[in-house]
């Protein structure tokens, strides 16, 4: 639609997010009108109430109550003026227009209808109502409801008064009118209620029909738990103001829509759509404490890896053999890392994770046991990204080893440079590249990743090439030094939601 608005049309900013607004909350108008709905636009160079070039469709909704007379997608197409003569009459006379006899082009009888988008005193297009009346049959007291409320709506787009702009909504998913529906007339009583709206009030409690009761009474009533009550729900539930709320009582949780119905300045009445959506908020519910289980697990996860490294670290300091007391401290390393990703884990509601902090600090982690006389800080170039757990894990420990053999086998004492690049590659799937490089004294003559006997090496090998399914390649680094680089595929990781 922004494509089309730019480029074929005189609209400004506004009216397009005004047509936006409109587009967004439609739905309702085609559900109330068993009718689909296509939204026409005049080409640039059109005069207001006048003269227009050609009509280019932006948007275009299916009813879910009645059958769609059009098929076809619509969006894009182009006519030129007088090819649909009731549009062209609802722009140059700036009304609703009724008139006409059936349509058959398309073989099934149509009853079309046109009405102009108001913004501002301004006509921005025409919404073409189409009825296919293929299946029409003597209406029920919902369906006169349904489309004496969708004339209304409509008289409220050609006004102005629709959408409702200065409101947002704070629900997932707004209700629906199958969801339910409730009439209310200017002083809030209830005077059409739909089976399914009648159903979720039972399940709130109340005994009796909602016809000729006040809605926002009833409803306070109803969700009555001796502490103090909202007292705007009661006005909006009235039908005085627009918003969308969320009320339980009895088990029952009930979603609720209010639409305030203000026609010719004067306000008659209100629609609201209701939905029980009490196994939704039991699931929600559920998933929410398993989500904090699994938080609850990682942390103590955590805790019980710290208090491992712990007794490590106490071990080490009694052991007199320096190069058990080295294996240790590479241990309690080790350990560490694993419990940086699950402190990390802890905190999130999910299995993903933001690697850059976790990369962070295991340099800092790496960089404070660098000889004091030297201090080698780590820097990191480029991002990691998001990455799931099962990846993150491992990867932190492979992180925890190149950074330590690169402190003691590359640097050793020396003063030097040590740099962590990472960076994301597109493809199916995408990969992680990470090189780890150093401008120590480089590799041994005779250095083979493969027949190594150094622990920390194997262990990079095994979970970058057996568990990670990536590569791993050890070369020199242009200038001297190493470069370490693994490659891995980001198999199935979802990105976090922003």
């Amino acid at each position: 639609m922004s494509d089309l608005v730019r480029t074929r049309t005189d609209l400004q900013p506004a009216d397009l997010e005004w047509l936006h607004a409109l587009v967004s909350d439609w739905q309702l108008l085609a559900d109330l009108s068993f009718a689909d709905l296509v939204l026409w636009v005049p080409e640039r160079g059109a005069v207001p109430g006048g003269d227009v070039p050609g009509w280019i469709c932006l948007a275009q909704m299916r009813p879910t109550t009645g059958p769609t007379a059009y098929p076809e997608d619509l969006v894009g197409k182009v006519v030129r003026s007088g090819r649909r003569g009731l549009i062209d009459v609802a722009w140059r006379e700036q009304r609703i227009v009724r008139e006409g006899d059936p349509e058959w082009g398309s073989g099934i009888p149509v009853r079309e209808e046109s009405i102009p988008v108001r913004r501002a005193g301004k006509i921005l297009g025409v919404i073409q109502r189409s009825t296919n009346l293929s299946s029409a049959r003597t209406p029920s007291r919902l369906e006169l409801t349904y489309l004496q409320s969708a004339s209304d709506l409509a008289q409220m787009i050609s006004e102005g008064r629709f959408p409702i702009v200065d409101t947002e909504p704070n629900l997932v998913r707004s209700p629906r009118v199958g969801d339910g529906l409730l009439r209310l007339d200017k002083a809030g009583r209830v005077t059409y209620a739909s089976p399914n709206a009648q159903s979720a009030y039972r399940r709130l409690g109340m005994a009796t029909d909602l016809v000729g009761e006040h809605l926002g009474e009833v409803t306070r009533r109803l969700v009555d738990t001796g502490e103090p009550t909202e007292e705007s729900l009661v006005r909006v539930l009235g039908g005085a103001a627009a918003r969308e709320a969320e009320v339980e009582a009895q088990g029952s949780v009930v979603q609720l829509r209010t639409i305030p119905l203000v026609v010719s300045g004067a306000r008659i009445g209100a629609i609201v759509l209701v939905r029980d959506v009490t196994e939704l908020r039991w699931r929600d519910r559920e998933l929410m404490t398993k989500d904090a289980t699994i938080r609850e697990i990682h942390h103590r996860v955590k805790n019980n890896l710290q208090t491992v490294a712990a007794l490590l670290r106490l071990q080490a300091r009694r052991l007199r053999v320096p190069e058990g007391r080295a294996a240790l401290d590479e241990a309690v390393r080790r350990v560490g890392s694993i419990a940086i990703v699950h402190e990390t884990l802890s905190h999130t509601p999910d299995e993903l994770i933001d690697f850059d902090d976790i990369a962070d600090r295991v340099m800092t982690m790496a960089g404070e046991v660098s000889a004091p006389e030297t201090q080698v800080v780590p820097k990191r170039t480029g991002a990691f990204g998001v990455l799931p757990a099962q990846i993150a894990t491992p990867l932190a420990m492979v992180l925890t080893e190149l950074l330590q053999n690169a402190l003691q086998h590359g640097l050793g004492d020396r003063y030097g440079e040590l740099e962590v690049r990472a960076e994301r590659t597109p493809g199916d799937p995408p990969h992680l590249r990470v090189v780890v490089s150093d401008n120590g004294v480089g590799l041994p003559p005779d250095f083979d990743v493969e027949g190594t006997t150094s622990l920390g090496l194997q262990i990079v090998r095994t979970l970058i090439v057996g568990e990670l399914g990536g590569h791993l390649a050890f070369a020199a680094r242009p200038g001297g030094g190493t470069e370490v680089t693994i490659d891995i595929p980001l198999t199935h990781t979802p990105a976090r939601p922003r």
